[in-house]
C-alpha cells in the first residue's frame, strides 16, 4: 500500500516546529548572538588601541570597521551550536525515532532543521550588525555590494548548518554535540578577522590564508568596505559548497544508518509506503 507524501506541507510543518523549539533554547539563542557580541566588544574596547595600527588604512579607517567581517563569519559558525544541539536532542529524546514511523515526507526531517537553523543565524547576524553600527561600523557599499555581501552570507549559514546537522546527529551525547563544533565557532579568529595575516609569523600565516574562513572573511570585507578581493570569492564557495555537500552526505548517512539500525527505510520514504 502507498501512502501519499506532501513535501511542501510536510517540511512547513516541521519548520515551524523546529522554529518553535529554537525560540524556547535561550541558552543556545544567547551563545549564537552573545559570543560574537563579546568577541566585538572585547577586540574593539580592550585590543582594538593596539591592534588599530595594523589594520589602518583608507579602506578600514576604524578597528571596528575591519574586525566585524570576521565577527560576522563567526557568528555563521556559532550557529553550528545550535542546530547540533537541537539536532542531538530530537535524536536522543526519541522524537525522530517517532517520526519515523509517520507518512511523512522523511527528507522534511533534516530540509526543516537545515532551514530553521539557517533563518535563526541571520537574525544573528542582523542584530550583531545592529550592534556594530551602534558601535560606529560604517560601509560604503551601494546596494550590490550588500546583496552580494548577504547572498554570501547566505550560502555560508546554510553550510555550516548542514555541517551543524551532521555534528548533532553522529554525536551520542548532547554534552557532546554542543561541544563538537566549539573549535569551527573560534577558527575564524585565526585567520584574518583580527589581524591581517601577513602580520603573523610563517607557519601560523600559512595556515591562516588557507584555512576555510579566511576566504569568506576577505569576500566580506571586500563587499562591505571596498578591500580588494581577489580570488577569494571563488575560494570562499569553493569551501561553502565543500563543507556544505560534506555535512549532507554525512547527515544522510548518519540518519540512514539509524535507519536501518532500527529496520525502517530511509529518509527518502514514508514508514507507511515502505509497508
Amino acid at each position: 500500500m502507498t501512502v501519499k507524501v506532501y513535501p511542501l506541507r510536510d517540511t512547513s510543518t516541521m519548520l515551524r516546529r523546529n522554529i518553535k523549539q529554537e525560540l524556547r533554547d535561550k541558552v543556545a539563542i544567547g551563545a549564537i548572538i552573545g559570543i560574537p557580541v563579546l568577541f566585538l566588544l572585547l577586540f574593539v574596547y580592550v585590543f582594538g588601541g593596539a591592534l588599530k595600527d595594523s589594520v589602518r588604512s583608507a579602506s578600514t579607517p576604524a578597528y571596528i570597521d575591519y574586525v566585524l567581517p570576521g565577527l560576522i563569519i563567526m557568528t555563521a559558525a556559532a550557529g553550528l551550536i545550535g542546530i547540533s544541539t537541537q539536532a542531538s536532542v530530537d535524536m536522543t529524546a526519541g522524537i525522530i525515532d517517532r517520526f519515523r514511523t509517520m507518512a511523512i515526507f522523511r527528507p522534511s526531517i533534516l530540509i526543516a532543521r537545515i532551514a530553521a537553523s539557517a533563518l535563526q543565524t541571520l537574525v544573528a547576524m542582523v542584530a550583531v550588525f545592529v550592534i556594530a553600527f551602534a558601535l560606529g561600523f560604517r560601509s560604503d557599499a551601494g546596494l550590490m555590494r550588500w546583496l552580494g555581501a548577504a547572498g554570501l552570507l547566505a550560502f555560508v549559514t546554510v553550510s555550516l548548518a548542514c555541517l551543524g546537522l551532521a555534528f548533532g546527529l553522529a554525536a551520542k551525547t548532547v554534552a557532546s554535540a554542543s561541544n563538537g563544533p566549539f573549535p569551527l565557532v573560534v577558527l575564524p579568529l585565526v585567520g584574518s578577522g583580527i589581524v591581517p595575516t601577513s602580520t603573523m609569523p610563517a607557519g601560523l600565516r600559512y595556515f591562516a590564508e588557507y584555512q576555510p574562513f579566511s576566504p569568506m572573511i576577505n569576500t566580506l570585507r571586500g563587499l562591505l568596505l571596498g578591500t580588494p578581493i581577489g580570488w577569494s570569492w571563488l575560494i570562499a564557495l569553493a569551501w561553502c559548497g565543500g563543507l556544505g555537500l560534506l555535512g549532507l552526505i554525512w547527515s544522510v548517512s548518519v540518519f540512514n544508518r539509524r535507519d536501518r539500525q532500527r529496520g525502517t527505510p530511509g529518509p527518502g520514504f514514508s514508514a507507511a509506503a515502505a509497508g
